[in-house]
């Protein structure tokens, strides 16, 4: 079985217009360096596609063994604009979790 994100971290996340913005944070600190492995501008990118239509920021926070997704562009409009269903922060934000573990944990 793959394993996933889903497996050694968690996440909190919240949308403001259409701006996406997503902690994941480490179950345990010596999960925090696959974090930072997986949790990639390029791989967001990638498992978002064309949901995404601006640049990924993600910058790590060491002190607590985390990283900040930011992504611009990403909401279809914002909340009032988009025909997304189901599209806000909370939802895409648990979406992040499907992403694959690069290597064994």
């Amino acid at each position: 079985m793959t394993a996933l994100l889903r497996d050694i971290a968690y996440v909190r996340s919240g949308d403001k217009g259409n701006t996406l913005t997503i902690g994941v944070i480490a179950r345990e600190p010596e999960h925090y360096a696959t974090v930072l492995r997986t949790v990639t501008p390029d791989r967001v990118k990638a498992l978002f596609g064309d949901w995404v239509h601006g640049p990924v920021h993600v910058y790590p926070m060491d002190n607590i063994e985390a990283v900040v997704v930011y992504m611009e562009n990403a909401l279809g409009g914002g909340a009032t604009s988009t025909l997304r269903l189901d599209q806000t922060g909370k939802s895409i934000g648990n979406a992040i979790l499907r992403l694959r573990l690069p290597g064994d944990v």
